[in-house]
C-alpha cells in the first residue's frame, strides 16, 4: 500500500524545494536575511517574459530627463510631466490682463491614451518639463497616412499623425529640416524652424508712397495661408513669415 513519500531528511535535498528572497529585518543595520518562498507560488520565468512581450510598446520604460522650469518658457510641442504621465503641448498662451496675477494657459494631450488637458498656472510658477529623445528629420511629402520625414544620416523614414502636426502642417516646405521627438519610436511633438519664406500671390494693389506699417492689408501666400502685410508690399514678393502665429516679420532678402 502506498502512502505520502516521507520528506528527505536531508537539508540540502530540503533546500532544493524552496526559492530564497532576502529581506531585512527590523534593527538589522541593513543585514539581509533569506525566507522561503514555495516554488509552487512562482510563475515561470517563461510567463514574466511572455507579459512583457505581449504587454506592447506602451509598457517600455524609455529613459526622460525632467528639468522645472517656469510655465511662461513653455511653448507649443514641448513635453511636460503631469503626476508622472508624459502630456504633449498642443496649445500655449501667457495671458496678461490690466489687473490681476499673470497666467499662463496650456492645453495638452496625453501620450498614454491621448485625452486632452487643459491647466492654467501663474506665469512664475515651476512646471516640470521632459526632455525625451530628439532628432533632426527633412520633410518629404504628405499622404492618407500623415507627414513623412526621413532621418537625413541613416535615410529612415517616419510617418508623423496629422494630430501631431495640427495647424503647423500649412508652414511645412519639401525638403524642410524640422525637430521631432519621438518616445518609444514614435513621433509625438515637432518643431519647426521658427521662420519661413513664402511668395506671395494674392494682395491689394500697392499704393504710391503708403509705406507706414500701421494699416496692415490682408495677403495670400502660395501656401494658401492668409495673412495680413504692410501696404507696400505686392503680389509676387518674397516674405518672411513666422510659423508660430502666421504674423509677417519682413522682405525676404533672397
Amino acid at each position: 500500500m502506498c502512502g505520502p513519500r516521507p520528506l528527505a531528511s536531508n537539508p540540502i535535498q530540503s533546500m532544493k524545494r524552496h526559492d530564497f528572497r532576502t529581506t531585512t529585518a527590523p534593527g538589522s543595520l541593513g543585514l539581509r536575511r533569506a525566507s522561503p518562498v514555495s516554488t509552487k507560488t512562482r510563475a515561470p520565468r517563461w510567463a514574466a517574459a511572455k507579459a512583457v512581450i505581449g504587454a506592447g510598446p506602451q509598457h517600455v520604460q524609455q529613459e526622460k530627463t525632467v528639468v522645472k522650469v517656469i510655465a511662461s518658457s513653455i511653448r507649443k510641442g514641448n513635453v511636460l510631466d503631469l503626476d508622472g504621465k508624459l502630456a504633449v503641448v498642443i496649445s500655449a498662451e501667457n495671458i496678461h490682463p490690466g489687473k490681476g496675477t499673470p497666467v499662463t494657459h496650456l492645453e495638452m494631450r496625453r501620450i498614454s491614451d491621448g485625452v486632452k488637458v487643459t491647466e492654467r498656472y501663474r506665469t512664475t510658477d515651476q512646471v516640470e518639463k521632459a526632455f525625451l529623445e530628439e532628432k533632426d528629420y527633412n520633410y518629404l511629402y504628405e499622404d492618407d497616412m500623415g507627414f513623412n520625414f526621413m532621418e537625413p544620416e541613416t535615410y529612415d523614414q517616419i510617418t508623423v499623425s496629422k494630430d501631431v502636426i495640427g495647424d503647423q502642417a500649412i508652414w511645412l516646405q519639401e525638403s524642410m529640416s524640422c525637430k521631432l521627438s519621438l518616445f518609444e519610436g514614435n513621433a509625438i511633438a515637432i518643431e519647426l524652424p521658427a521662420r519661413v519664406t513664402f511668395e506671395i500671390v494674392e494682395a491689394d494693389p500697392v499704393v504710391k508712397g503708403q509705406t507706414a506699417s500701421s494699416s496692415y492689408k490682408p495677403a495670400k501666400l502660395e501656401n494658401g495661408a492668409r495673412i495680413m502685410v504692410p501696404p507696400h508690399i505686392g503680389s509676387g514678393t518674397r516674405v518672411v513669415v513666422m510659423t508660430a502665429d502666421g504674423s509677417y516679420v519682413e522682405r525676404a532678402k533672397d
